[in-house]
């Protein structure tokens, strides 16, 4: 049963905890601009200009979810929910006392097992004229774990079919669901941009013949590499879907407004990363020590500069301990303030929202925890922007989880 009720209204000033970044560590330069505001969607309006930190208010939109994984709000303002059991709920709009709506779709191969579901989606542009979104999931077949896949959707009233299944499959898998990702998000361009999981195999982080421990960049209508990606010219076809390598499970992809993408990726027992992609590089996790050992030693450095000088360091790395990061996204818009342009990370284990503001050099310069969403809430896995400019977070307790909204006042 889903539970509707304005039942948290919590407006507090913007505390900032932990605001050091200690091992945090230089990268490319390049600013990461401001993501832009979305227009036109109802309930948008025009938000006052202020200087300063807002407070911020946080509001419950709906509950009885149980690990809700991703939101995406379609054009008349109604949010689609994935949930990772293999449930799609449609939510009558972003503020408080939504009513739900489930959807009517065949998810009986997904394999909810683990880390692995029903995971992240995207509303495509276009969905206005062809009620399209896509998911990631994890597949099985006959009762065997067969890849991580991306599959479009065509959602009529309150029925979704597939049109394109797999759009993107072969991702790799671990039939326990561990490291399975899977994060897509649209960039400026149009591109989908998706954040993958290692599935806990040593080699593959490294392994520019395997989609996994990835960042993917591919055509939305066809899933089909983009002719600008890094590895375009080689010949197979999975590297040349590749934006980057060398990660660990990323679980949260956001894009600024100048185009760069950002990700937010889990570590073993230390160094949780915010990472900020430059096209073609290696961000360095090789649990397979350069093929030297079997297994998965998770002892090697998050970011191994030793063994790959040329790695790209993290923008941020959360020390010990690890805070699970999940979900990413920018704020935008003048009502945020000097939030204005700020990268939002949730985060699992640490039970908050961390703000962060970015240097010149697109490198954290700055980490926040607002007070009202420091472990008021347990663990935050969603992060997406609305169209109005709120923050819309989904709580990951497994039981009674939310959609939450949080607007600055």
């Amino acid at each position: 049963m889903r539970r509707f009720a304005p039942a948290v209204a919590v407006a507090a000033a913007l505390v900032l905890t932990g605001c050091g970044t200690p091992d945090a560590q230089s990268v490319d330069a390049g600013g990461a601009g401001r993501a832009p505001m979305a227009e036109g969607a109802p309930g948008t309006t025009s938000a006052p200009v202020r200087a300063g930190v807002p407070e911020l208010r946080v509001t419950e939109i709906a509950g009885g979810f149980a690990n809700p994984w991703d939101v995406g709000v379609l054009p008349d303002g109604r949010v689609l929910v994935t949930e990772r059991e293999g449930r799609l709920t449609l939510l009558s709009g972003t503020q408080p006392g939504a009513t739900a709506t489930p959807v009517t779709a065949d998810l009986s191969d997904v394999l909810a097992q683990g880390e692995g579901g029903l995971m992240g989606m995207v509303v495509h542009p276009d969905f206005a004229e062809t009620g399209r979104f896509t998911t990631c999931q994890t597949h099985v077949e006959g009762g065997t774990a067969t890849d991580v896949r991306l599959v479009t959707w065509e959602l009529d009233g309150t029925t979704a079919r597939r049109v394109a299944d797999p759009l993107l499959g072969g991702l790799p898998i671990n039939p326990s669901g561990r490291h399975s990702g899977c994060r897509p998000t649209l960039a400026a361009d149009g591109a989908l941009v998706v954040g993958t999981g290692d599935t806990a195999r040593g080699a593959i982080p490294q392994d520019l013949s395997s989609l996994g421990g990835k960042v993917l960049r591919v055509d939305l209508a066809t899933g089909a590499a983009l002719p600008d990606n890094p590895f375009a010219g080689v010949d197979d076809p999975a590297q040349r879907l590749i934006l980057s390598y060398g990660h660990r499970n990323v679980q949260g992809v956001a894009v600024a407004a100048d185009g760069t993408v950002y990700t937010a990726e889990h570590g073993p027992s230390t160094d949780d990363e915010v990472n900020r992609i430059t096209p073609g590089g290696n961000y360095g996790w090789d649990p397979a020590q350069g093929g030297t050992v079997g297994g998965y030693d998770e002892s090697v450095p998050m970011t191994d500069l030793d063994r790959y000088p040329d790695a790209v360091p993290a923008a941020w790395s959360s020390g010990s301990p690890v805070e699970a990061v999940s979900g990413a996204a920018f704020l935008a818009g003048p009502a945020w303030g000097d939030l204005d342009g700020a990268l939002a990370v949730g985060a699992l284990r640490g039970e908050k929202l961390l703000l962060m503001t970015l240097g010149p050099d697109g490198a954290v310069a700055s980490v926040g925890v607002p007070a009202p969403l420091d472990g008021a809430f347990g663990r935050l896995r969603a992060v997406r922007l609305a169209p109005d400019g709120a923050l819309l977070l989904s709580t990951s307790n497994g039981s009674d989880d939310r959609i939450l909204r949080v607007d600055p006042v």
